[in-house]
């Protein structure tokens, strides 16, 4: 794939202006400052003018540095974006989309047009469908998925109801609504009981682990609801399903070809501290989770997983990355669990390592999707 020819207003050719943005206003703020802390140490210099830009947590854009050890976690804390007096923001200048610096007091500065926008942003407003509505309406490219498939994407009840849809075999659920919690709490009650203990309370619109409790009885469900709510006031509550944890990182076509698939990696909790594969096994705890790619399960099932992957991921009209989670039981069924579009992205994360084994390093991975978007119209697609 060939990288388009870039112009700028002064004339001539430059390298494809990268921004890569992340920080945002959701619980996930830090393990977006993470991702990008891999991308902006891995992506290539040479071929991209990359431009960081930190979204604070009250929703402001900066300029943010370049170092990625800025954005790690090396520091013993959790990294954040700082509001400063200096906004960037995308405006139009003369027919062309621009970033432009404003301060107070201060005369605009303006750093140029972008020829794409890499979103690492989990969670809200930047995950589901919002930062990418924002770059429809600016004529921006962008890596990833689109409006509809990022919002479905990241609302577990109706990522549920599209993969029923499509054939896919979901496991029992209930999804919970504000209204519905405090007007009739013993419905929900009566509800989750039904589903059977030991069962999972989740933010329908959260990700990384976060809000997430086990609940083995009923005495423990408003606690957990809860915690939940802390997140988001929508709830998925999922009955617990006896299976292996298995995943497959996809990565879309190029030109219209069907999506690849890596091959299917198993996560194994190592450490008993970790009911399940929480935040801090995820992002903070070296050792407490193992990623084993290609998982050890049959030939027929992985081919299969691969198969499901690829359909999770049409049917949700994704673009761009997704990895699709899958619980592989005794009996051999495949359910399928969720579908992140923007799934964790450091290079210890589960979806690089499987592409990893599957022979794309993070750098190539990196390339790839940057790639694709500069490769993809603008507008309805």
């Amino acid at each position: 794939m060939e990288t388009p020819t870039q112009t700028r207003s002064g004339g001539g050719t430059a390298r494809p202006r990268v921004a890569v943005l992340f920080g945002g206003r959701s619980s996930e703020h830090a393990v977006s400052c993470v991702t990008a802390a891999g991308v902006l140490a891995a992506v290539d210099r040479e071929k991209y003018d990359v431009i960081p830009i930190g979204i604070a947590k009250s929703g402001q854009w900066v300029l943010a540095a370049g170092d990625s050890s800025e954005w790690s976690l090396s520091s013993g804390s959790l990294p954040e974006v700082v509001a400063v007096a200096e906004t960037v923001s995308l405006t139009e200048i003369n027919g062309i989309h621009q970033l432009v610096v404003t301060a107070p007091n201060q005369i605009p500065r303006e750093l140029g047009s972008v020829d794409v926008v890499f979103p690492l942003l989990h969670g809200p407003f930047g995950e589901d469908g919002t930062i990418q509505g924002l770059l429809e309406l600016s004529d921006t490219r962008y890596v990833g998925a689109g409006v509809l498939a990022s919002a479905v994407g990241m609302d577990k009840h109706f990522m549920k109801v599209v993969f029923a849809s499509a054939g896919l075999d979901v496991g029992p659920y209930v999804a919970v609504t504000d209204r519905q919690w405090l007007t009739d709490p013993q419905t929900v009650r009566d509800s989750v009981s039904a589903l059977g203990f030991p069962v999972f309370v989740k933010p329908a619109r959260a990700g990384s682990s976060m809000g997430i409790s086990k609940v083995d009885c009923l005495e423990q469900l408003e606690a957990a609801v809860a915690e939940a709510r802390r997140h988001d006031l929508k709830l998925v509550i999922e009955a617990g399903i006896e299976g292996r944890e298995i995943e497959c990182a996809v990565l879309e076509g190029r030109g219209g070809d069907s999506p690849r698939t890596s091959m299917p990696g198993e996560i194994t909790v190592t450490d008993s501290q970790h009911a399940f594969y929480d935040f801090n096994a995820k992002y903070v705890q070296d050792d407490a989770a193992a990623l084993s790619c290609p998982a050890d399960i049959p030939a027929d099932a992985m081919a299969k997983v691969r198969y499901l992957a690829a359909a999770a991921f049409d049917a949700v009209g994704a673009e761009g990355l997704s990895r699709v989670d899958f619980f592989y039981t005794p009996a051999g069924e495949l359910i399928i669990n969720e579908i992140n579009t923007m799934p964790g992205f450091t290079p210890k994360s589960m979806y690089p390592q499987m592409w990893a084994a599957s022979g794309m390093t993070y750098q190539e991975l990196i390339d790839e999707l940057i790639q694709l978007a500069l490769n993809r119209k603008t507008g309805l697609r």
